[in-house]
């Protein structure tokens, strides 16, 4: 992936600033891969799960940020303001109003405006504050317990899914899927989060296309390693290695290959009016 010379201001990099309201789950007996499967790219308000874990205070030292540290940073920024800029032309020509997210990177703990965040969790964009939650921590675990091929797109992949769930956001997506959520079955619900899921990762795909066509940042290899991150947070991917078996009905997030699916017709048509993933699946 070729870096721009493009830089956000709405990236709060908290990593090395010490205490930062973190906290360690106390009493629920979840390991990484078990909390990672219920809320791995959580779309809608997470609030519910944060906010009901029991946490203690946390301290943490600071420190200064090492240099490979300091880059990703800047990676993230510049990846953040891609994600400005392209949504920004998408909403335009949509005539609808556009509103950037923030992007707070973290380590080990910190507040959001869902509640206390922690790493063990993944990547999560809370609505309440229109932040996307990033502990980079999570790239390795994504490498090393679920298969991935990590390089620098697959956090561009990540942080396009999340941005996708702040377009949702904006335009009133998540409301409607809480709504819907709300009103079925725990079946139908799973369902509805699917398609949900989905839609995000179309948008990333779609956010790929129309930066690229702008940019030009695409390096051979770059789709590849997000069809790898894909693959490896499908939900058939995530209970095959945390639970030996795949149980279809429980999925939240999609199969590996629904993934894969619906970041590439995001990436092949860059047309935001290909993505509905609700009437494709809510049949």
């Amino acid at each position: 992936m070729k870096w721009t010379n493009d830089r956000s201001d709405n990236v709060d990099d908290r990593r090395g600033s010490g205490g930062g309201g973190g906290g360690m789950l106390v009493g629920g007996g979840l390991g990484t891969i078990i909390i990672a499967a219920i809320v791995f790219f959580l779309g809608g308000d997470p609030s519910a799960i944060l906010q009901n874990s029991a946490t203690s205070p946390q301290q943490t030292e600071q420190r200064q940020l090492s240099k490979e540290e300091l880059s990703i940073g800047q990676m993230v920024s510049m990846l953040t303001k891609e994600n400005e800029q392209t949504w920004e032309k998408v909403f335009q020509e949509n005539g609808i109003q556009f509103r950037p997210a923030r992007v707070v990177l973290f380590e080990n703990g910190t507040q959001s405006g869902c509640g206390a965040a922690r790493s063990e969790m993944g990547p999560f964009y809370c609505p309440s504050d229109q932040t996307i939650y990033m502990d980079m921590s999570f790239f390795n675990e994504l490498q090393q317990k679920f298969g991935a091929k990590v390089g620098q797109f697959t956090v561009a992949y990540v942080l396009g899914h999340e941005y996708g769930h702040h377009i949702q956001n904006l335009l009133g997506t998540l409301d409607k899927v809480n709504q819907l959520s709300q009103r079925g079955n725990e079946a139908q619900g799973n369902k509805i989060s699917v398609a949900n899921e989905l839609q995000a990762d179309f948008y990333a795909g779609l956010w790929a296309k129309q930066t690229d066509s702008r940019e030009k940042f695409l390096e051979p290899g770059d789709i590849q390693e997000a069809m790898s991150a894909a693959a490896a947070v499908g939900d058939d991917n995530i209970q095959k290695r945390g639970q030996g078996y795949v149980n279809q009905e429980s999925f939240t997030h999609g199969s590996s290959a629904q993934r894969e699916e619906w970041f590439m017709k995001g990436y092949n048509t860059g047309d935001i009016r290909q993505g509905d993933t609700f009437s494709a699946l809510l049949r």
